[in-house]
């Protein structure tokens, strides 16, 4: 009975966890102890005793018991540790503290300057449509090493669609046609000369057709927005051969001649209705030259029909730089964002 006594309070842990505390009871019967008594359980609702000092009989199944009246020790703890600023520590925020903001980082980006929404796909910053572009330009000659042919010039566009213009250009040259100094010295040293012309004016009638436009950023957070351009049309130039071989003799006069242009161009837009503007551009058509030989007689150096020979295909290229001007200065579109 005594034995029975030492096992009651086992027993009465091991009833809570079912099955295991009916295993107990067996290997107890199996031991030859007595069966406890049945009112034995029913008088221990309080927590088990602990084990008398010196027993060796230990359950590893069972339960540490509590001391009576401890707090539990995770009741009323914080759900995460926090550091000194509130933010929280350990976990994620030791492995990589920028997942965790603190509290100086929210007010530095309360504070933060945040600039104007740029819509990657956004409407056309400078609209074509039924415009009028104004674009004088300054030229100069690009493939004429012997004598150069700068002058002013303009050029008006109409826009008939977004990206389609007609419109006319002319440049005037006359006056500042300049012979190269090293052609000039060349004749004097060596007696050979290259047949040279200079130009008056000229006129044309152009398509400008305008296959890409875009943006880029520059100073900072500047955005330009530009567009490149290609341009053809006909038109008369009026030229004459300058007068090297015989200039005492030969005198040449002015004379209009079909040509035909074509080249390309890019403007950059300082706002809606204001751009800088860079063409090449080639203006083709047959010149008349110098013929290089003299007659021998008084007849036929005054003979005019001597002083040019066959007429030559010549490529006048040249760049002009410009600006654009666009009418009207503001529009609306038809369609909100």
């Amino acid at each position: 009975m005594k034995q029975a006594h030492r096992w009651l309070p086992i027993l009465a842990a091991l009833a809570l966890v079912g099955p295991l505390a009916s295993g107990s009871a067996h290997a107890q019967k199996k031991r030859g102890g007595k069966k406890p008594s049945p009112q034995a359980p029913a008088a221990a609702p309080a927590a088990p005793a602990a084990a008398p000092q010196g027993s060796t009989d230990i359950e590893l199944d069972a339960p540490a018991a509590a001391p009576a009246g401890a707090a539990d020790p995770n009741a009323g703890a914080p759900a995460a540790a926090t550091d000194a600023t509130g933010s929280p520590s350990g976990g994620i925020c030791e492995i990589d503290p920028s997942a965790c903001p603190k509290e100086l980082d929210v007010k530095a980006a309360a504070q933060k300057q945040v600039n104007a929404e740029i819509y990657a796909v956004q409407q056309i910053y400078a609209l074509r449509y039924h415009r009028l572009e104004l674009q004088p330009y300054w030229s100069f000659s690009l493939n004429d090493q012997f004598v150069s042919h700068p002058g002013p010039g303009l050029a008006l566009n109409y826009y008939i669609t977004n990206v389609l213009a007609i419109g006319v250009n002319g440049n005037l040259y006359a006056g500042l046609n300049n012979d190269s100094d090293f052609n000039f010295q060349n004749r004097r040293a060596t007696r050979v000369a290259v047949p040279l012309n200079e130009y008056q004016w000229n006129a044309n009638v152009n398509f400008t057709y305008v296959p890409v436009y875009g943006k880029f950023a520059g100073f900072g957070d500047f955005i330009f927005h530009y567009d490149a351009y290609v341009v053809g049309g006909a038109g008369v130039i009026s030229t004459r051969p300058i007068a090297v071989i015989d200039p005492d003799n030969r005198k040449f006069d002015f004379e209009p001649k079909l040509a035909f242009n074509a080249g390309i161009g890019l403007r950059i837009f300082f706002n809606r209705w204001f751009a800088a503007n860079l063409e090449i551009r080639d203006y083709i058509y047959n010149e008349k030259l110098e013929n290089l030989s003299v007659g021998r007689t008084a007849a036929e150096q005054q003979d005019k029909a001597t002083w040019t020979k066959d007429n030559s295909l010549t490529n006048n290229v040249q760049a002009q730089l410009g600006i654009s001007v666009f009418l009207p200065f503001s529009w609306e579109y038809r369609l909100p964002k």
